[in-house]
């Protein structure tokens, strides 16, 4: 959302102007005229006048949380779940509970010997995606064709469980992209808010007066700034933790390609060694 200020002139009033506007739209186009002006010129001098005469007890807290009106209760809970959302993915998306050193190792071990059943069990008894990964996918191992082992059913059965696991995985880090995209539309509702208080205002002292305005202008203004606070993080962090993700699964499906590359080699380690010359007969 991008905001601009463009170059206004302050609004000046003449002596016939009632005169020429009689009807009701160039009415209503006097008094927007007057509003707005007032909110994109006065804004900054009102918030430096209402600083200088604020009582002592006003501290930060009620100047920029709480002026904001009830919509700020709002862009709280959507603050708050961002925080608590941050937290679990970054517990959540860890090495240690996708792709561990020390399973990898275990399971490398039993896959270069061909102890299929056992890199079965051992995976299914590790909460890791690898390990539960591994338990899916390795019982399709195909012993009757050597040659590949049955790669195809393997790496259909690894599609399929990343499949399903990962949507599970992203529904929280969604959540984040709706908090991303939720904050703006609360913080605008805000500035609704104060703009139909800033015109009901205007309507009852039939005068721009500054100092008449200030409050809903500061509620347009708090709930603005707060929603593009809460806005922009909750967006670096959907993507930060979007690719955290993938890349926690990428390294999970190139360690099951080298566990099922493993065992495919050890089982046919004497063609594999046919194939490489060792000196040339003469």
């Amino acid at each position: 959302m991008d905001f601009s200020l463009q170059n206004h002139h302050p609004y000046k009033s003449h002596p016939n102007e009632l005169a020429l506007m009689k009807s009701p739209t160039s009415r209503l186009l006097r008094v927007s005229s007057m509003i707005v002006t007032t909110l994109l010129v006065s804004a900054p001098m009102l918030l430096a006048q209402e600083a200088e005469t604020a009582p002592a007890n006003k501290n930060a807290l009620r100047k920029f949380v709480l002026d904001g009106g009830p919509t700020m209760i709002f862009i709280g809970i959507a603050i708050l779940a961002l925080i608590a959302l941050c937290v679990f993915n970054f517990i959540n998306l860890t090495k240690q509970k996708y792709c561990p050193d020390d399973l990898k190792m275990a399971l490398m071990d039993h896959m270069a010997n061909c102890r299929v059943r056992s890199a079965i069990e051992l995976a299914a008894s590790h909460p890791s995606y690898l390990g539960r990964m591994m338990a899916y996918s390795l019982p399709n191992i195909d012993a009757t064709h050597p040659e590949d082992l049955g790669r195809d059913g393997v790496e259909d059965a690894i599609a399929d469980f990343s499949i399903n696991e990962n949507r599970k995985g992203m529904t929280w880090i969604n959540y984040i992209a709706l908090v991303a995209q939720a904050a703006p539309m609360l913080g605008l509702l805000g500035t609704v808010i104060g703009m139909v208080g800033a015109f009901g205002t205007l309507g009852e002292t039939g005068s721009a007066d500054p100092a008449a305005l200030a409050g809903d202008i500061s509620v347009a203004l708090l709930t603005t700034m707060w929603g593009l606070i809460t806005a922009i993080p909750a967006l670096l962090a959907y993507f930060f933790f979007k690719n955290r993700l993938n890349n926690l699964v990428a390294d999970c499906h190139h360690s099951a390609e080298e566990l099922l590359n493993a065992s495919i080699q050890t089982v046919n380690q004497d063609a594999y060694l046919a194939k490489i010359p060792e000196g040339i007969a003469v």
